[in-house]
């Protein structure tokens, strides 16, 4: 069965070379598009679509609270904002508002393909290369327990730090688990653990307290 995508952007011309893109791949069918947040709204409810790409600066209502206003529907779908980095600093709220991921609009396909497999499954991608950029502004700018987040790293066990090094790094769970040899589900125990440890609540934060304490990625099984 075909993952249903919805592309939202106020520029016609994107949603047409968006539409064209992911229609050409026999996973995806784009089942409605939207010019804003306001029309991305009924139009979810109309055609129900597994994934939404939603551009973030649009007329009416953007696309942070479009995201914030979808994931209060009973059974809401994955969004996955495509944005030009260097222009929205309101990413991070987009990622707290719900959405499954961002991505750089200059991507490549099979980039686009693999994001929305991975988003349309429940995990979160975020572009590796822009990743460092958003955990500095969000240490900066977000009001979490930096200092007693990291005083609390010494409850983590090795295991526990090496698949937090690797959120930080930017890769989903299934990512991670390729790459430490573990299960799906064996990742989720341990990013689960992981937050209720340092007393955060999203991968995000979680990404933050790993730049600030200097974590590296390292590719190596955990051991507990």
């Amino acid at each position: 069965m075909s993952i249903r995508v919805m592309i939202v952007d106020d520029q016609a011309i994107i949603r047409m070379g968006l539409t064209m893109l992911v229609d050409s791949s026999d996973d995806f069918e784009v089942v409605a598009e939207a010019g804003d947040g306001a029309e991305a709204l009924s139009q979810v409810a109309a055609h129900r679509p597994d994934v939404v790409l939603m551009d973030l600066n649009m007329p009416r209502v953007d696309g942070v609270e479009a995201t914030r206003r979808l994931m209060r529907l009973p059974e809401p779908p994955m969004v996955l904002v495509l944005s030009v980095f260097d222009a929205d600093a309101r990413v991070l709220e987009a990622l707290e508002a719900g959405a499954c991921g961002f991505l750089l609009k200059d991507l490549r396909p099979e980039e686009l393909f693999a994001a929305l497999h991975t988003v349309a499954s429940g995990c979160r991608v975020v572009a590796p290369e822009v990743l460092t950029s958003l955990v500095r502004r969000a240490a900066d700018h977000t009001p979490i327990r930096v200092n007693g987040a990291g005083e609390k790293l010494s409850l983590l066990s090795q295991g526990e730090r090496r698949v937090l090094a690797l959120v930080a790094a930017g890769m989903t769970n299934a990512e991670i688990a390729r790459t430490l040899h573990l299960s799906g589900a064996s990742v989720k125990t341990y990013v689960s653990r992981t937050l209720a440890k340092l007393g955060l609540d999203n991968r995000t934060q979680a990404a933050i307290i790993a730049y600030e304490m200097g974590l590296a990625p390292r590719a190596q099984s955990p051991t507990g």
